[in-house]
């Protein structure tokens, strides 16, 4: 995994905006009414968005998830076992504040991912999805000026946070039983020479989501038991071949249920992956950069602070995007950090909050901040020329 050896990097947290086509051919076969996208058409997208992002500054790209649904649901069409209707997600944010809930449309979830459920044994049957993915990336950076690649997948966590359990006896043995079937996918990722980012919001979001009534002791052994089957998911893949995404719901809300990083990064840093992408422009959790003053970065990891807010068309002025990441770079040191997102800008195709011209227009700011930062963080040495 590419580090920060003589300026800062820039990458993101997964998904991109897609194209309008793609956008609602992906959004009916959620709802059930029609085909999956063309695969023309998504491999088309995939060479777009990755010239997309080399133009705007990005260093280290994806396939901004073109062929998703959605960064969790999409395991639907790689898992056996799922069907039926499912539980809706619940805010807490909803609960305490029913009238902002009303106004954003988040006071029925159902209405923006279809949720089925785990009704039978999961088995991992998604082998030609993933590998088209692999070939889609592959073909699009041939000729990108860029760093790196990296391909998301689900946590076997967020998959059980989202897609409610009506087989297995308890939620560990769902937990377990998912990890064993995403393994799979890691790893045939890993193979291609891809960076592997396994998107783990059930770390943070999970706690006012899926178990806001648990007391913060069962909370904390909860996520502890989720990080040790992650853990065992990935075990033949070195670290530094990873990266992991923290989140506390990619959503513009009250957010005062969060729970702080302070409480959960010592367990967060028990993962295996390298390297953490997390929240960190947003108001809720910007002031958290200060839990590694006290909290040493264990050797070879690395950070991906978010620089940009990915639920706000403002457009981040670079001083500000220079002053969060040299915030991080001054603390744990300039080579252990990466310019990120807070999460994703189209994380469901039915969920693009930012406008498409403003993601791009943010991103030209992260990598304008990122210049200004590395003459800061290089001050004097060639790199800063």
């Amino acid at each position: 995994m590419k580090r920060s050896s003589d300026r800062i990097l820039t990458t993101h947290t997964g998904s991109l905006p897609r194209p309008p086509e793609l956008q609602d051919a992906l959004a009916r076969f959620d709802r059930g009414e029609g085909d999956p996208p063309d695969p023309g058409s998504v491999a088309e997208a995939v060479k777009g968005i990755v010239r997309r992002q080399a133009e705007n500054g990005v260093d280290v790209v994806n396939d901004g998830e073109m062929g998703k649904v959605s960064y969790s649901t999409y395991v639907v069409s790689r898992l056996s076992g799922f069907g039926g209707t499912g539980k809706a997600l619940e805010l807490g944010d909803a609960r305490d504040f029913p009238g902002w809930a009303r106004m954003s449309g988040f006071d029925d979830t159902s209405t923006l991912l279809a949720l089925p459920a785990c009704i039978d044994d999961v088995r991992y049957v998604g082998e030609a999805e993933v590998e088209t993915d692999i070939a889609n990336l592959k073909a699009a950076v041939a000729d990108a000026d860029v760093q790196e690649t990296f391909l998301s997948a689900a946590s076997p966590g967020v998959i059980s946070a989202f897609l409610d359990n009506q087989h297995y006896p308890s939620h560990e043995a769902y937990l377990r039983a998912l990890g064993q079937a995403m393994k799979t996918e890691y790893d045939t990722i890993h193979a291609a020479g891809i960076v592997l980012q396994i998107d783990c919001p059930d770390l943070a979001m999970g706690r006012h989501i899926q178990f806001p009534d648990a007391s913060f002791d069962e909370w904390r052994r909860t996520i502890e038991l989720h990080v040790e089957v992650l853990n065992d998911a990935t075990r033949d893949i070195p670290p530094q071949d990873m990266r992991m995404h923290l989140c506390w719901g990619n959503y513009e809300g009250p957010h005062h249920l969060d729970v702080p990083l302070v409480d959960i990064i010592e367990i967060v840093l028990r993962a295996r992956p390298a390297a953490i992408s997390f929240e960190a422009a947003n108001p809720r959790h910007e002031h958290e950069y200060h839990v590694f003053e006290d909290v040493k970065l264990p050797d070879g990891k690395l950070l991906l602070p978010g620089v940009l807010d990915s639920t706000t068309n403002y457009i981040e002025h670079p001083e500000l995007v220079a002053e969060r990441i040299t915030r991080y770079a001054n603390l744990v040191g300039r080579e252990n950090v990466l310019a990120s997102t807070d999460c994703g800008f189209a994380t469901g195709a039915a969920i693009v909050p930012i406008h498409p011209d403003v993601t791009w227009a943010k991103f030209r700011a992260m990598a304008e901040g990122a210049e200004l930062a590395t003459q800061q963080l290089w001050a004097g040495s060639a790199a800063a020329v």
